[in-house]
């Protein structure tokens, strides 16, 4: 019974330890060494991973060059946004985020929400250097803004081909974590290609999923593959209970596009169609005595759009494009953005109990008024 006490204690002990964060440790430490034989593997091609060393000794990338090599080109971001108090009226707020030097003039990459709304946005250099920035331009759809300080000669970051990246690849995040300064996190790129929603009916798509732990004010900071070239801007930080190790970053390929459009356009085109969208479920089956289940309830056309010249009205339920099946608004637009401007797609719609198919002319969307 003694013994069962003292080892109860012991476990009680170790738990508080951990709880409050004063000392992390185990009573049987990870050896240093990997074991001397590997187990025979099924596939008789097989090697072993390139971060196990001839002599058997584990071994990891040295992110310190890395970290020497890419700090000069992120940057922290701090902003004053007024939000507004039923007592005292408009009331300054503050927050924090990352960012990168996309060209040496003074053009910095980073996410809408941060800068979005802000009335003052503060730009500080690794040299500690602090610049007053203004907005470029912005796309609240991909969470992408451009932003420009008065400023020469920055070291602007390497862009990186982030469709080359394979789940298991060393990255590293670098951000205004918690608003405390540029720090580094490291980590796997553990999935690609993911979808996450962000909003009603708003999703980010084709993100990278790393287990790099993402902070807040890390947001539009850069990931980089270990030759120090930047594959994703940080963007989303799932907290939900039980989640860990889990951030995405918007992909560069995505990434890319939309900047360049941003800075010599002002804004970005997608393929659009011209209506507004609801996705179908039980309330609106019932207010509206649809005959389908699934699909997306138009519920206003935009006047002299794609839709509106091919005869398309509020009420109607669009259930494919090019017969892929759409369920709710994301997916329909994840659809709609795999296709070019200029190009035709078949839309099936119901009117009632009517199935519908007609072909639509993708028109660009227009410039999101700010």
């Amino acid at each position: 019974m003694k013994t069962k006490i003292a080892v109860v204690g012991v476990v009680l002990i170790l738990m508080l330890f951990s709880m409050t964060g004063c000392v992390y440790f185990t009573l049987n430490p990870t050896p240093t060494t990997v074991p001397t034989a590997i187990p025979t593997p099924i596939d008789a091609n097989w090697e072993p991973p390139a971060v196990l060393s001839s002599t058997g000794i584990a071994t990891y990338p040295d992110f310190i060059p890395l970290v020497e090599l890419v700090r000069p080109s992120v940057v922290a971001i701090d902003v004053t946004i007024a939000s507004f108090d039923v007592l005292s009226g408009a009331v300054p707020g503050e927050g924090s985020g990352s960012g990168w030097i996309i060209d040496e003039s003074g053009l910095i990459v980073t996410n809408n929400h941060i800068v979005s709304g802000a009335s003052s946005i503060t730009i500080t250099l690794d040299d500690e250097r602090s610049f007053q920035a203004v907005i470029v331009r912005s796309d609240p759809m991909s969470d992408l803004a451009v932003l420009k300080i008065d400023a020469t000669g920055l070291r602007a970051a390497k862009i990186g081909d982030s469709t080359q990246l394979k789940v298991g690849q060393w990255v590293m995040a670098m951000g205004n974590s918690l608003g405390k300064g540029i720090s580094a996190t490291s980590g796997i790129v553990s999935n690609l290609d993911v979808t996450v929603q962000v909003g009603i009916g708003t999703a980010l798509y084709n993100l990278i999923q790393t287990t790099a732990p993402i902070n807040p004010g890390n947001s539009g900071g850069p990931l980089f593959n270990l030759a120090g070239e930047v594959v994703g801007v940080t963007s989303v930080k799932v907290a939900t209970t039980g989640v860990e190790g889990t951030g995405f970053a918007i992909s560069m390929d995505q990434v890319l596009p939309i900047v360049t459009e941003l800075i010599q356009k002002g804004f970005y085109s997608r393929p659009w169609i011209g209506v507004s969208l609801y996705t179908v479920d039980r309330i609106v089956i019932l207010r509206y005595q649809l005959s389908v289940d699934k699909g997306v309830l138009v519920t206003r056309v935009a006047a002299g759009s794609p839709a509106d010249k091919i005869g398309i009205k509020a009420g109607d339920v669009i259930t494919a494009i090019d017969k892929k099946p759409v369920a709710d608004v994301i997916e329909l637009n994840k659809i709609l953005h795999t296709y070019q401007i200029g190009q035709s797609v078949l839309i099936t719609y119901f009117r009632g109990v009517a199935p519908n198919t007609v072909m639509i002319t993708l028109a660009a969307s227009p410039p999101v008024q700010r």
